[in-house]
C-alpha cells in the first residue's frame, strides 16, 4: 500500500500551487500592462517589403552577357546585361551611309544652284545688252527673242535645282533621325540598373533569345522599403498620409526604425463586400503603408533582407508620446560605411 500524504502537508503543497498559478497571472499581467500601447498608438504585425524592379528588353535580342548574379546589390546605371546588336549595328552603318549619300545630293544640288545663279547674271546682262542694240536698230528681234528664252531656261533650271536641294536636305533630315533610332535602340540593348538594389532573380542566360519586354532580372529596390500592416478601421479613419510611425523587427524588438504613413487603403480588406450590421463593421481592416526613409534605407543597404516579419506602430494622435522601446531609435551608419559594392561579375 502505497504511503499516505499527510493531510498537513498535502495543504502545502495546495498552496504552493496557488501562489505559484497567482504568481505567473500576475506576471502575464504586469508583462501586458508592460507592452501595453499608450492612447493614440496603434500597430499591427507585417514584414519587411520592397519594391521589384524587372530589368527587361525592348526588343527580341539574344543574349551577350549577364554581368551579375543573384544576392549581388548593384549601383544605379551599373551595367547588369548586355544583348547582342550585331544586327543593329550593320543597320546604323547603312543608316550612316544613306546619310552620307544625302549629303552628297545636298552638295550636288548646291553646286548646281551656283552654277544657274551664274548662268542666270550672265543671261541677263546678255539680255539687257541685246535690248539695248535692238533700240538702237543695231541687233536683231531674234537674237533678243533667243536671249529672252534662254534667261527663263536658266531660271527654270534654277527653281529644279533647289527643289533638289530641299529633297536632298530632307533626306538628310530623315536618314539622321534613323540613324539617331538605331543608337537609341542599341543603347537600349544595354540593361543598366534604375536603382540602387539587389539581384532577385536571374531569368536570362548568354544565348538565349529575350522576347519584347523579355525580364532578364528582377532586382529588389533597397531604397524603396515599407512594411504593410492592417488595422481596425476605427483606427484608419484617424490615420494621415505622413503620419509618424516606427517598425521593429523580431530579432531586435527593443530597438525602432523612424517610418512614415504612405498609404492608407480606401478600401476594407477579408470582409464581405456588403457588411449591414454594426458587429460586422467593426471587423473591417484597412492596409496601412508604413514606408521608410529612403536615405535611410540607402544606408543600411547591406543589412535589409525583405521577408522579415516585425511590427509596425502608427500614430493616430500626434500628441501621443512614443514607449521607451520605440525611442531606442536605430541611428544611421556613417556614409563611408553605407554604399553598396558592386557585385558585377
Amino acid at each position: 500500500m502505497p504511503k499516505k500524504i499527510p493531510k498537513k502537508t498535502f495543504k502545502w503543497i495546495i498552496g504552493l500551487i496557488a501562489l505559484a498559478v497567482i504568481a505567473f497571472v500576475g506576471f502575464r499581467i504586469w508583462k501586458t500592462k508592460q507592452s501595453a500601447l499608450p492612447e493614440g498608438i496603434v500597430s499591427g504585425n507585417g514584414r519587411i517589403e520592397a519594391k521589384l524592379v524587372d530589368i527587361a528588353a525592348k526588343e527580341p535580342l539574344r543574349v551577350k552577357e549577364v554581368r551579375v548574379n543573384e544576392g549581388d546589390l548593384v549601383k544605379p546605371d551599373q551595367v547588369l546585361v548586355r544583348l547582342d546588336t550585331t544586327t543593329l549595328e550593320a543597320n546604323l552603318k547603312e543608316a550612316n551611309e544613306s546619310v552620307a549619300a544625302a549629303q552628297e545630293r545636298m552638295a550636288a544640288a548646291n553646286a548646281t544652284i551656283a552654277k544657274q545663279q551664274a548662268d542666270i547674271a550672265l543671261a541677263t546682262t546678255e539680255l539687257e545688252r541685246s535690248r539695248k542694240l535692238v533700240k538702237e536698230g543695231a541687233g536683231s528681234q531674234r537674237e533678243l527673242d533667243v536671249r529672252t528664252r534662254t534667261l527663263a531656261t536658266t531660271k527654270a533650271s534654277l527653281d529644279e535645282a533647289e527643289a533638289a536641294l530641299k529633297t536632298a536636305f530632307q533626306e538628310v533630315e530623315v536618314a539622321r533621325a534613323n540613324a539617331a533610332t538605331i543608337k537609341t535602340r542599341i543603347a537600349d540593348a544595354t540593361l543598366k540598373s534604375p536603382v540602387v538594389g539587389r539581384v532577385l532573380y536571374r531569368l536570362a542566360e548568354p544565348g538565349e533569345v529575350l522576347a519584347p519586354g523579355g525580364k532578364a532580372l528582377t532586382l529588389v529596390n533597397l531604397e524603396d522599403v515599407y512594411m504593410e500592416i492592417f488595422v481596425a478601421a476605427n483606427e484608419a479613419a484617424s490615420m494621415k498620409i505622413g503620419s509618424e510611425a516606427r517598425i521593429t523587427v523580431d530579432y531586435e524588438p527593443n530597438r525602432a526604425l523612424p517610418a512614415f504613413v504612405s498609404f492608407v487603403s480606401p478600401e476594407a480588406q477579408f470582409t464581405p463586400k456588403q457588411v449591414e450590421t454594426k458587429s460586422e463593421r467593426e471587423k473591417l481592416m484597412f492596409r496601412v503603408k508604413i514606408q521608410i526613409p529612403k536615405e535611410l534605407a540607402s544606408r543600411y543597404v547591406e543589412q535589409i533582407k525583405t521577408g522579415i516579419r516585425g511590427v509596425g506602430y502608427v500614430k493616430v494622435d500626434p500628441s501621443a508620446a512614443w514607449p521607451a522601446k520605440l525611442q531606442n531609435l536605430v541611428s544611421p551608419p556613417p556614409q563611408s560605411e553605407s554604399g553598396p559594392q558592386s557585385g558585377s561579375r
